[in-house]
Formats: structure tokens, sequence, C-alpha cells
């Protein structure tokens, strides 16, 4: 992997959120523009390229799209995921490392899918953090409520209800055995035992009370040292607390804490397997003076070097 210095950033933004019961989450690409999110990398050192918001495929082409269950407006979210996946293909294979700001999570249908086709090009496993208070692997048969960004890790396991998302499309999947679910706490009851069967790593609030974020963290990183994995992360705003980050429609109290983020950024820094981004769910309607917005591109700077000092230190004269 090249230094951070040297990494191209590629931005791309997906104001989508027809995956999402509630309106706002199609404003969170701007807002993080608007919080320096992409003048805090060039301040790192790093070359950034925005490139602008993906534009949708003609949904009404799709409106054949229809799956049995709950799905709402699959036709919608498949002509803004099928796009990115191309858009995001192409961003990596050009050098750039791609971040891509959300909108809601349904998106990373789309920028994992695209980032999975280029890595299984290259031969390297492909592995995905997801950060998040959900585990968001619903299909429309299980699912509660129908909302598509409840089913984004499904899809990209290979789900066979959700595949018809991508008829026609070039595809590859990640083998559910190279995804962890990092700070979940909420997971419906069917979705709990699809996970169970499919053998998804779920690592619980509960566990990272007993055992610390450091503990826990590391043990994934080195298994995906171990395999000569690369690491896509997927962050949704829902894994801080929402007294840290409240600009979210999906607001499940007991959440990572400003430090417990921090720090899983900073270890995914010295790892060096990050290859691609996703921060989604920011609704900037529900938050506070910019404040979820800031948070997330501290947070981004984190992950690629922003330190309170360079490590090691000495603790004690």
């Amino acid at each position: 992997m090249a230094k951070r210095t040297d990494t191209m950033i590629g931005i791309i933004g997906v104001p989508l959120e027809a995956g999402t019961g509630r309106r706002g989450a199609a404003m969170g690409p701007a807002a993080l523009r608007v919080a320096e999110l992409p003048e805090r990398l060039q301040a790192l050192g790093l070359t950034v390229q925005d490139f602008g918001d993906i534009t949708p495929d003609d949904a009404r082409a799709l409106e054949e799209l229809q799956f049995e269950g709950k799905a709402h407006l699959p036709a919608t979210v498949a002509a803004w995921v099928r796009p990115l996946a191309r858009k995001t293909r192409e961003i990596i294979g050009s050098g750039h490392m791609p971040i891509v700001l959300g909108g809601d999570h349904s998106l990373s249908m789309g920028s994992v899918m695209g980032v999975a086709r280029h890595w299984q090009e290259q031969d390297r496993p492909l592995f995905v953090l997801w950060l998040d208070a959900h585990a968001d692997f619903n299909t429309p048969s299980i699912s509660p409520s129908g909302n598509m960004h409840g089913m984004s890790l499904a899809l990209l396991a290979g789900e066979e209800e959700l595949k018809p998302v991508f008829d026609g499309e070039p595809t590859a999947f990640v083998d559910p055995s190279r995804m962890c679910v990092f700070g979940a706490r909420s997971i419906d009851p069917e979705e709990r035992e699809l996970l169970k069967r499919r053998g998804v790593n779920v690592v619980d609030m509960r566990m990272i009370d007993e055992h610390g974020v450091s503990v826990l963290m590391r043990s994934f990183l080195e298994h995906v040292a171990e395999r000569n994995g690369v690491l896509h992360v997927s962050l949704d705003v829902d894994f801080l607390d929402p007294t840290v980050a409240p600009g979210v429609g999906t607001t499940v109290p007991g959440g990572a804490t400003y430090r417990e983020a921090h720090l899983v950024m900073e270890m995914l820094e010295d790892s060096d397997r990050v290859v691609s981004v996703d921060v989604v769910e920011l609704n900037p309607f529900l938050d506070e003076r910019g404040r979820s917005a800031t948070v997330l591109a501290e947070l981004v700077a984190s992950l690629f070097g922003q330190d309170v000092m360079d490590r090691p230190t000495q603790a004690f004269a």
C-alpha cells in the first residue's frame, strides 16, 4: 500500500434518500463539503479530487423491479446504485481512493459493488467494516420496514432475493465471513438469525463495553492482514452515540463515544489496509448547527493520519 501522503483521494457525492423512511439525507454530501472534509484531507498533504455528485440512471426504465415482501422504492435505489458502482470502479481504477459521501446507507450497494469488482480483478480479498448501530442484513422477505438502507450488507453478501437490483450489471459479492459489523445495538430478530447462518462477524456494544475498542478492532485487523486483504470502511453516523452526532434519522442510544470513534479511525490508519470509505446517513435537517457533519469530517481526517502527536511517544521523562 502507498503511503497516505502519496494517496490520491476521489470524492463522490450521492444525494440519495430513497432507501430510508425519512427525508433529509440527500443533503448529506453538501453538508460534509461545508464541513470542509476535502480541505481537511488536503491539509494532511493528500491530493484530493472532487468528482461531484453521481447522476442516477432513469428510474422509469427500472419500474419492473419488484420484490416479494417489503422493499420501498427499489427502482429509485437501483437507479442510484448502478451508476455508483460503475463510478467507484472507475475512480479506484484511475488510482484514486474513493470516499463516498451520502446519502442513506443503501448507497453502499453501489460503492462496495464497484470496489469489490476492482479488487476481485486484482485477486485481493476485500473485507468490509460496517461501523453502524444496525447490521443492514435484512431482505424483503424479513424486513419489518421495507426500507432498503437496511438491506445493503445483505445484497453485498450475495443474498438471492436482492440480486435483481443489479440485473444486467457486472457484479462481485463479498464473502460474509469477510464482513464485520462493529458497534451494533439494534438488530431485528430474523435478521439476527440470517447473520448467524451466513457467518457475518458482529461486534455489538456489549462486547465493546466488556473488551474495549482496541482489543476487538486489533483482532479484526490482524485477520485482514493475515489474509493479505484490503478493507472498505462504511461509516454510518449512527455508529456514534446521538449525544455526539444527533444528525441522523435512525437514532439509537448507547453508541460509540467521540474518543472510541477516533480510536477506531486511528487504528485503521495504522493498519494501512483501507482502500475505500463511505460516510452515510447524515441528515443535516436533524443536526445541531452542523455538529454531526463536523464530527464526521474530523473522523475521516483521523482515518487519514490527523493525530494529536506522532507516535510512539515517551509517556514520562
